[in-house]
């Protein structure tokens, strides 16, 4: 029968069924799905109901290393180990079910793996549940101080982490929290040696009973029924092994015309390669079955589905990976859940209620060395790279549109927006800054591709600057600090092997920042001596100018003024070759504030006074005020408070003809500061109830 048909030798599928098979697919869909296919659990849990109670039981034991009558005083740890495709991360799932109402502050999941099969490593990870939990860490963090933020966001609550896809207990430890209330659910292939109690459940295959109870549930019960020895015979081909019998089940149920017997022989039809492992068989069988019956552009997206960043495919990736329309992908996408191809993401909300642009979907585990097999297979690596140019050119249109959603109505970035392809476009700002949260670790996995990729040209750049814009649109300065040092690193990495210096001293400069930012300072000054370093390598003023300026902020901070008045001294040597009146008033003010932590007062007044005049020249009043206040603050520090009440006088006045209210106010409360070092209280309230006045009177 024809839809028994395998693909072998090194043909794609669409070539093994013959010169007129690819037409064909191109006017028709994937198969249908009878009801029993579409449902996505099991009714009763089969075969795992005795894991599930001796789980559930291990939770409330008492533990080994605790005291007689005492709890411990971290998290139990449950292990439920198998192999890919066992039915482990479905156990998890459903002990987290019935244990919802002991957990009242919800379920923490991570996938510990990333698409490439590598471990994404701690920092990802804890920065990841840092986000899901609404707190952050400081950009740049370690692993250490990352992990210690997530115990510390944990402790005090009654919380179910679940750590898929495990690699080993390196990097589960960090991350169980000090907190008795909580649980930790880790599925991994093998033992987490190093942590002590951990609770292993180990899996193999379902038994015969379960095993036809999986495969009935997928494809229907009618079949199973009439037919009940041939179906366990293709439960005993699958091996009990869950994946194999959900991709054959889902196999039959989409064939209403074939009986159980038609599913055996098609399985055992499938070619095995002689190497291969006997445990592994059924599985490759059951998926090369399957995979075998796809129309040509499903097919194609299920090969380049291991390209999608961070594992994770919408209807956008799938549409540009495999070069079809992003409502043809939605469909493809749904299909292959029926199919046991994908399992949604859980937790996904209804894009009609969002706005969104729909739900996103993960390749089991056990399939992705499947069909990253078949990618090596059938896609030439340029059609790959085509394929991952595609996609990532897909997400720098998407996240530009993001960006634009942020701006007001009418502004020239949403009118451009309003000219993109309906699937490209955001309804509303909410909804674009719902899916730049959602879509945050995907993102960023994006970014970190396209900067890995050499051949991109400039995608790469252009992408890492979109979401840098996007991000401090929708989230502010502060809370998309962590992401951008992650970006600012990317570029950093794409500039120093393109050997671009004037990226390479922007990424440095950004970064040195965060640094300083952080309280990094010593990172800090490497950063800007590395960034002054490549600036002045291209001549480029900008850069130069801002590098010379953060070594001046950084030395101040690490209470070195006489290096600091130098490195400022420098820069405004560049402000004033340039013209730059305003920025060379600025610096003046800078050095002498240096100078009088120094204890250069003659020096320090005497830029000070260049600093006012140039802002005098400028019609500046607001400049003049702050140079006012920069003498101030150098008389106090020669301890001649009266002066110093008087330069804050003078700067008062020049603010209030500025009509700058929080200059004004500030001056107001350290005039009083000084009025109360000087003996004078009555005096002192007078000018604190002012600046109490001044935000009330600017509303009004």
């Amino acid at each position: 029968m024809a839809d028994q048909v395998v693909g072998g030798g090194h043909l794609a599928p669409e070539a093994a069924r013959g010169p007129g098979a690819a037409a064909r697919d191109r006017r028709s869909a994937l198969p249908r799905q009878d009801g029993a296919a579409a449902h996505r659990g099991l009714p009763g849990f089969a075969g795992r109901r005795h894991e599930l109670k001796a789980l559930r039981a291990d939770i409330g034991r008492a533990g080994l290393d605790t005291l007689t009558g005492r709890r411990g005083a971290r998290s139990r740890v449950l292990l439920i180990a198998g192999r890919p495709g066992s039915g482990r991360t479905t156990l998890a799932e459903a002990l987290l079910r019935e244990t919802a109402a002991d957990y009242p502050d919800g379920v923490l999941r991570a996938v510990l793996t990333g698409r490439d099969g590598a471990p994404l490593g701690l920092a990802r990870t804890a920065r990841d549940l840092l986000t899901a939990l609404g707190t952050t860490a400081p950009p740049g963090a370690g692993e250490d101080e990352l992990a210690e933020a997530v115990r510390r966001a944990l402790a005090g609550t009654r919380t179910v982490l679940l750590l898929d896809d495990a690699p080993g207990a390196e990097h589960v430890e960090p991350l169980v929290p000090d907190a008795p209330d909580c649980l930790v659910v880790v599925v991994s292939q093998g033992p987490l040696t190093g942590i002590s109690d951990v609770r292993p459940c180990a899996l193999g295959g379902l038994d015969t009973a379960a095993a036809v109870e999986v495969l009935g549930h997928y494809a229907g019960p009618t079949r199973i029924t009439v037919d009940p020895r041939t179906a366990e015979a293709v439960a005993e081909e699958c091996g009990g092994h869950p994946a194999a019998l959900i991709l054959a089940g889902a196999w039959l149920a989409a064939r209403p015309k074939l009986s159980v017997a038609d599913l055996r022989q098609a399985l055992l039809a499938v070619p095995v390669p002689p190497d291969l492992p006997a445990g592994d068989r059924p599985l490759h069988r059951a998926f090369r079955l399957t995979y075998a019956a796809l129309p040509q552009t499903a097919a194609r997206i299920l090969r380049l589905a291991t390209l999608a960043p961070d594992g994770l495919v919408d209807a956008h990736t799938a549409a540009a990976l495999g070069g079809c329309a992003v409502p043809a992908a939605a469909a493809v996408l749904h299909d292959f859940t029926a199919l046991g191809l994908l399992r949604p993401v859980p937790g996904e909300p209804d894009p009609a209620a969002d706005g969104g642009p729909g739900p996103r979907y993960r390749l089991p585990g056990c399939l992705v060395p499947l069909s990253r097999a078949l990618l090596q297979e059938y896609e030439r690596p340029a059609d790959v790279q085509l394929a991952r140019a595609r996609m990532l050119e897909r997400t720098v249109r998407l996240v530009r549109s993001c960006r634009a959603a942020a701006e007001p109505d009418g502004s020239p970035a949403r009118r451009r927006a309003a000219e993109l392809p309906r699937p490209l476009r955001f309804p509303t700002r909410a909804a674009a800054a719902h899916w730049l949260r959602t879509r945050r670790g995907a993102l960023l996995d994006a970014a970190a591709m396209a900067a890995a990729d050499a051949q991109l040209d400039t995608l790469d750049r252009r992408l890492i600057a979109a979401l840098t814009r996007a991000l401090l649109a929708h989230h502010g300065p502060e809370a998309a600090a962590p992401d951008l040092y992650t970006l600012h690193e990317l570029l950093l990495a794409v500039a120093e092997r393109r050997a671009l210096p004037r990226e390479r001293a922007a990424a440095l400069l950004n970064l040195g920042d965060l640094d300083a930012g952080a309280g990094r300072t010593g990172q800090a000054l490497a950063r800007y001596r590395g960034a002054l370093e490549a600036a002045r390598s291209v001549r480029d003023p900008v850069a130069t100018g801002r590098a010379l300026e953060s070594l001046g902020d950084t030395y101040g901070a690490l209470g070195d003024p006489i290096r600091s008045a130098d490195w400022y001294g420098r820069a405004l040597e560049l402000r004033l070759a340039r013209g730059e009146w305003s920025d060379a008033a600025r610096l003046h003010a800078r050095i002498g504030a240096a100078h009088g932590r120094a204890g250069r007062y003659e020096q320090a007044l005497k830029e000070c006074r260049a600093a006012a005049r140039a802002y005098r020249r400028l019609g500046d009043p607001a400049g003049q005020a702050r140079a006012a206040e920069a003498a101030a603050g150098v008389r106090e520090h020669a301890g001649d408070l009266a002066a110093a009440l008087g330069e804050r006088l003078t700067a008062l006045e020049f603010a209030r003809a500025a009509k700058d209210t929080s200059l004004e106010a500030g001056l107001q409360l350290r005039i009083a500061e000084i009025l109360d070092r000087l003996g004078d209280p009555a005096a002192a309230r007078l000018h604190r109830a002012a600046a109490d006045r001044i935000p009330q009177e600017a509303a009004d």
